[in-house]
């Protein structure tokens, strides 16, 4: 009866005003991606970067986000989630602001990677705080489902906001943020409310693991971005040493009394899944759109704000999220809509492999619309998966880690994508540049392939558990006990 009824209870208005100032959070993080992704080619031509060096724009925030969400996802848990939110939001408003003033690429970069480390921190307690604040079930789900569709207004605002600032000054796209990250830090400090402070005893920050896995996560990406410009024996040295690095982390986490990580929270099979699907996913959804904008804006000279509104279609996830999404995981369960989601994100980058230097809008659309459908299918789905079942105590690290996967996969497609494109485009041939795009679509396709076929076997393990489940229940009451107990 308690269940049936948390699943009609609606979420008062304290809950919204919680649920409003985390989901601006996300917008904002959202936002920022999104405006600087349309603003890449104003600012190359601003401050003279190569392609190598325009993607670390992008990179660059992704590595500081990814590589240190799992010290902020433990640090909300150990710290206070609340205290972390607030304030590691006020540092990314900070270097958002200072990263408009950047006069050469590497001030742009590092104002980049401070954002994304304050992302970092800010992103997985404002997550944590939902899945602590709304019991599992139903109110949970609709809340998380409505913060990811807020996650993808923010992206497709960003669009077309960032076609719109670039097109003035590119250097808006980070002077907008400040705005809006103020109003966002004036109402946390109002709505959010205070928790008692975490018991500590016996735990500390594991910095070692942290230090770690930050770089071999910055290696194991630089291994893939450079690729392209240097030897094969630089990059197999560089991978080789993230491999170890990622190696010592796990050491260290085995052997520490207050790990960062606890791996037996890795013997969920569901929670495995949802990290290695969220880093395939991302990596094949950033790495696209880093394509499409340079297609768009270098091959075909349109303008920043014309390419804005071309790939605002992708938006259509933030109304599908909270509107469709919730019913259907009712109806199909978390994991059918991942998969599906993910066989509509392969279908579109298929259709737009054989990319022309002539396409028109209508011959684009059909990607486009079919990837932000997939996006919506995915990704709260995704977010529900990967907390579901996990300890409160333990729900910013579940956070961080997805967080982690998702970034970590974007740097690994965007570094993937521009490695492949720069490789094709080397001869300067006439058709160079289309036939790079053609060539570095095929790193989002593939990644996009895998994901579904990792995504199918958590279809397959839930199948069998309700299978399990079903047979239980129908046996004579004194037989259950013979049955395993599905998870």
């Amino acid at each position: 009866m308690s269940a049936q009824k948390s699943a009609v209870a609606p979420l008062g208005a304290r809950d919204w005003g919680v649920l409003l100032v985390l989901c601006g959070a996300i917008f904002l993080e959202g936002i920022d991606v999104a405006m600087l992704n349309v603003a890449l080619p104003s600012i190359r031509a601003d401050l003279g970067l190569s392609t190598g060096s325009l993607q670390w724009v992008m990179s660059a925030y992704v590595l500081g986000y990814g590589g240190f969400m799992l010290v902020g996802g433990r640090a909300a848990d150990l710290f206070g989630r609340r205290r972390m939110f607030i304030g590691w939001l006020a540092v990314f408003l900070v270097f958002s602001g200072l990263g408009g003033f950047a006069t050469e690429g590497w001030m742009l970069v590092t104002a980049r990677f401070v954002t994304g480390v304050a992302a970092a921190f800010m992103t997985p307690a404002g997550l944590s705080i939902i899945t602590t604040g709304f019991e599992e079930g139903p109110r949970r789900n609709k809340a998380l489902l409505f913060y990811s569709g807020t996650a993808a207004g923010g992206f497709s605002i960003g669009l077309v906001v960032g076609g719109l600032l670039a097109s003035v000054d590119w250097r808006w796209v980070f002077f907008a943020p400040v705005v809006l990250s103020a109003l966002i830090l004036l109402a946390a400090l109002a709505f959010v409310p205070k928790s008692p402070r975490p018991d500590r005893a016996g735990q500390s920050l594991d910095l070692a693991g942290g230090t770690a896995v930050t770089a071999a996560i910055v290696l194991l990406v630089l291994g893939v971005e450079r690729a392209a410009h240097t030897s094969p024996a630089w990059t197999l040295g560089t991978l080789g040493a993230g491999l170890a690095a990622l190696a010592t982390f796990i050491a260290v986490e085995r052997r520490s009394a207050a790990p960062l990580v606890r791996l037996g929270i890795l013997r969920s099979g569901a929670l495995v899944r949802a990290n290695i699907v969220g880093l395939l996913f991302a990596g094949g959804f950033f790495g696209f759109q880093f394509l499409v904008v340079l297609y768009l804006q270098e091959l075909r000279g349109w303008s920043t704000l014309e390419t804005s509104f071309a790939m605002i279609v992708i938006g259509v996830d933030a109304i599908l999220s909270p509107v469709l999404v919730p019913r259907l995981v009712a109806r199909f369960g978390n994991a059918r809509l991942i998969l599906g989601g993910l066989v509509l994100a392969s279908l579109s980058y298929a259709l737009f492999l054989p990319v022309g230097a002539d396409w028109t809008y209508l011959t684009m659309l059909p990607s486009l619309l079919l990837l932000g459908i997939a996006f919506a299918l995915a990704y709260g789905p995704l977010t529900i998966v990967a907390t579901d079942g996990v300890e409160e105590e333990e729900q910013g690290l579940a956070g961080g880690l997805l967080y982690t996967s998702f970034q970590f996969g974007a740097a690994l497609g965007l570094s993937a994508t521009a490695a492949v494109n720069v490789s094709a485009t080397a001869s300067q041939a006439p058709g160079a540049l289309l036939d790079g795009y053609r060539a570095a679509l095929v790193v989002p396709l593939a990644a996009a392939l895998l994901a579904t076929l990792v995504s199918a076997f958590g279809v397959r393990s839930r199948r069998s558990a309700d299978s399990r489940v079903i047979d239980k229940a129908e046996l004579p009451d004194d037989r259950t006990s013979e049955l395993p107990t599905a998870h």
